[in-house]
């Protein structure tokens, strides 16, 4: 068997110590190696002029078409509005116990909400995100309690109200052979 990894996309151009310190964070999380992939991808295909933003559910299809391993999951991140048919906006999404997710902190910054920008509430609730997205990839539905990251978040402050941390049930949920800590 193959050994599990994570492979962070950058397809956002950011900035290299902003994903390190994320990725110090999954790493923390999820007790695999994490590492961090830079790739270009047009997104003008993926561009909705009706509702200027980006449809993630075509995004991820494609995405998913490059994955390689099933033993890694690999996570695309972006700066643009994404969208699927059903939700006004999304922050992430990833099918259940999948190899591929993406997350955008388009809607993450403080300067989206009029407010005062804040690197490090936004590296926050980026990796919130990002954890969550991979939670799903690796088996974890929406949890009811209230502090953990895999509870659903529709605004931002759902997100600054929720730990970068799974609850002990969705931490043992995950693989309870690997018992994540």
């Amino acid at each position: 068997m193959s050994e599990q990894a994570i492979v962070i996309i950058n397809h956002g151009n950011f900035e290299r110590e902003f994903l390190e310190n994320i990725v110090s964070g999954i790493h923390l999380e999820f007790l695999l190696p994490v590492t961090i992939e830079e790739r270009h991808i047009d997104l003008s295909d993926y561009y909705d002029p009706m509702r200027r933003q980006y449809d993630g559910n075509s995004l991820l299809k494609e995405l998913d078409a490059v994955s390689s391993s099933p033993h890694v999951k690999k996570i695309g991140l972006f700066r643009v509005d994404l969208c699927i048919p059903i939700l006004t906006y999304i922050f992430g999404q990833a099918p259940l116990n999948g190899n591929t997710g993406i997350a955008s902190l388009f809607r993450l910054r403080n300067e989206h909400y009029g407010m005062k920008k804040d690197e490090a509430l936004l590296r926050n609730r980026f990796r919130k995100v990002i954890t969550h997205e991979l939670g799903h990839m690796f088996g974890l539905l929406h949890c009811h309690i209230p502090g953990c990251v895999m509870r659903s978040s529709t605004y931002v402050e759902d997100l600054d109200q929720k730990s970068h941390k799974f609850c002990n049930k969705c931490r043992n949920d995950i693989n309870p052979s690997r018992k994540i800590f």
